[in-house]
């Protein structure tokens, strides 16, 4: 999405792992630079656990998670350090774990599009001919 300037728009992030609140890389990397966080919920995606953290992959089912809103000021900074954190380095990277894309998530108050880390197509094959997916994809539950 762009804004009237045709500056991409600084879309919130939709987080279902680490980065959830009482998970420990919550305070590490969104303490101070958010403004707003709500449960949401991402359609068209398993969640497979990997290790010491999830992936969401393509799929019939859903994930739950939060919505991460950047502080003002903010949105520039977060991305790059959670693009770090994903070990994202750009699209088509053969290094990627995880790619950032943009998805709709669903909210108490309607759908809104974030973006979500996914699993980087290498990973996500494997964890689909060897892993299964979290039984109702909410990672925190089965912690």
């Amino acid at each position: 999405m762009r804004d009237g300037r045709g500056h991409r728009e600084a879309l919130p992030f939709f987080v279902y792992g680490t980065l959830r609140p009482g998970e420990h890389n919550h305070d590490l990397f969104l303490r101070g630079r958010t403004t707003a966080e709500e449960p949401a919920r991402l359609r068209g995606a398993l969640l497979y656990d990997g290790p010491g953290y999830p992936y969401a992959v393509d799929g019939d089912g859903v994930v739950t998670g939060e919505l991460v809103t950047a502080a003002p000021g903010h949105h520039g900074e977060l991305t790059a350090v959670l693009d770090h954190l994903e070990e994202y380095f750009g699209p088509g990277d053969p290094r990627n774990l995880y790619v950032r894309v943009e998805r709709d998530v669903d909210t108490a108050s309607g759908a809104v599009t974030a973006w979500v880390y996914v699993a980087a197509e290498h990973v996500a094959r494997e964890l689909r001919e060897k892993g299964a997916p979290i039984p109702g994809g909410d990672w925190s539950a089965t912690r």
